[in-house]
């Protein structure tokens, strides 16, 4: 696997590449960020957009683009070994953190193998493929593999392996060290202020390691509560950018109509968002399969693609997306069939006893959707409850099972192994975390064929058994797929080279510049 090397010869010499005119340099972006961030440090926490600002403040070894291609990032060069156990990471050179102390392997190091094991679970499933990490010397880390784990060179990326630095968090309490209020990165901007309630200040780094970036002088993450309001912020110029789901999808075609706006679709590959229900498997109607199935029968998905999304995204026909690897469309689809919703229903001698339904409190078009299907399902003669809360109660509800129906979406992370398997193996139960196996879903065959699968060495093994897998957890539905969602970013057009990776807005202002 050494080709890995050469592949990345090209792209480390257009990271590196020399900047643009100088007349193109300075200048200041305005973004949104809704909602405002729980804190920055990226170690701890990893929602959107904790991830959306700190993905400027903190980098990983690699970066991704647009077709998941790794990229370099701290890492100058990497090669794996040919059975697939040795990950030898060459590491950038005058790399400092934010406070001026010099970045080493020995940060990499103890990054992944203490701090993130604490804190990061989903990273903690990947490194639990890993027998050890060393640094033979102060620019090169290696990770050594259990055994063969294709998705690990995926586990890279600034949101899900953050390298965080040595000298200030060793020996301390994580969660409490007082540095969490100043986040220290080695990312082109640095942390300056945070006011609560109106914005967040990044300024550029100085000292970064890539010459010439960032162009920016600084950037501004901007919080408004409402979002008519921040639609009327991009339309007087208050904010340049509004990255994808901080606006209302109707209001998307009229914003996009403006002179000097524009809008993609891109740098959502790497995350690709899945959106379902989840539905209790523990109690209830819907702790029954044919229920479960009368549900997905019963609801008119392509309609509320339509309608409730302007068209953006795409029906999900099971766990994987589309846009990840090792999708199958080999399995039952659930098209729009009210009777034979209604047929299961009265197999099962469902009795008309209510369901709650929690929509996503991120916004009006959650709250329609959920209404959509309140509808669908009351048509076939489902006795349905909106269960209405705010961000805090969402989480609450959904991290203690207190729920019979509820929607959320989660990323995918370009492989299943990384993305998908943690919401439906039995071990990733475990109440208090909204972000695993909430479902309650036990399968322990699937369990065997999930873990298999992330572990087989070709593409066509690991297709191969992620086919079948799919094919037999939809049919026991254990959550209610709903949607690959599409979050439309929208700037304006003289904001250049926003969406370079697979990450987005996330990563997007170390290579932004605005046209003068």
């Amino acid at each position: 696997m050494k080709n890995y090397l050469k592949a990345t010869t090209f792209l480390i010499a257009a990271a590196l590449a020399a900047p643009l005119a100088a007349q193109q340099a300075g200048g200041r972006l305005d973004i949104v960020v809704q909602p405002e961030p729980p804190g920055l440090v990226l170690g701890l926490v990893q929602n959107g957009p904790t991830q959306l600002v700190a993905g400027d403040i903190y980098e990983s070894l690699l970066r991704y683009d647009t077709d998941l291609k790794p990229m370099p990032g701290l890492a100058k060069s990497w090669e794996i070994s040919d059975d697939g156990l040795t990950y030898t990471f060459k590491l950038q050179e005058g790399v400092k953190w934010h406070d001026g102390e010099a970045f080493s392997a020995d940060d990499v190091v103890f990054s992944a193998d203490v701090f993130l094991r604490e804190t990061h679970a989903r990273l903690r499933a990947s490194l639990a493929h890993v027998e050890s990490i060393t640094a033979p010397d102060p620019l090169t880390v290696v990770f050594q593999l259990k055994q063969p784990f294709g998705p690990f060179i995926n586990a890279f990326e600034t949101g899900t392996m953050p390298i965080m630095p040595k000298h200030i968090y060793e020996g301390t309490d994580f969660a409490n060290n007082p540095a969490n209020a100043k986040p220290i990165g080695t990312g082109p901007f640095k942390f300056d202020e945070w006011v609560k309630g109106s914005h967040i200040h990044l300024v550029k780094n100085e000292d970064y390691y890539v010459d010439g970036l960032p162009y920016l002088d600084e950037v501004y993450y901007r919080v408004i509560p409402d979002a008519a309001a921040r639609a009327v912020a991009f339309e007087t110029g208050e904010v340049s950018v509004l990255p994808g789901g901080s606006v209302e999808n109707w209001d998307i075609p009229r914003l996009a109509k403006m002179d000097g706006v524009c809008v993609t679709e891109k740098g959502w590959e790497f995350f690709a968002p899945h959106a379902w229900m989840w539905l209790n498997n523990r109690e209830g109607p819907t702790s029954n399969q044919k229920f479960r199935q009368a549900v997905m029968y019963a609801m008119d998905r392509e309609f509320m693609k339509d309608v409730v999304w302007n068209g953006f995204g795409k029906v999900a026909t099971g766990p994987v997306s589309s846009r990840t690897n090792y999708y199958s469309d080999d399995v039952t689809m659930y098209n729009h069939d009210p009777e034979k919703a209604k047929a299961l229903l009265a197999e099962m001698g469902y009795d008309g006893e209510p369901v709650r339904i929690l929509p996503l409190p991120y916004g009006e078009t959650w709250q329609r959707w959920a209404e959509a299907v309140r509808q669908n399902l009351s048509e076939v003669g489902i006795n349905v409850e909106i269960d209405s809360t705010d961000v805090a109660g969402w989480n609450e509800k959904t991290s203690q099972w207190d729920y019979d129906m509820a929607f959320t979406y989660l990323y995918q992370y370009g492989d299943p192994a990384l993305g998908v398997s943690r919401n439906y193996t039995a071990d990733r139960i475990k109440k208090g975390s909204p972000w695993n196996n909430v479902e309650g879903y036990e399968n322990p065959e699937l369990d065997k064929k999930w873990a298999a699968a992330a572990v087989m060495v070709t593409p066509e093994e690991r297709a191969a058994a992620y086919a079948e897998i799919q094919k037999e957890i939809v049919d026991d539905v254990p959550v209610a797929w709903m949607q690959e969602l599409t979050f439309p970013t929208i700037y304006r057009c003289d904001v250049k080279d926003l969406v370079t990776t697979g990450i987005g807005v996330n990563d997007g202002p170390r290579n932004t510049w605005i046209e003068k």
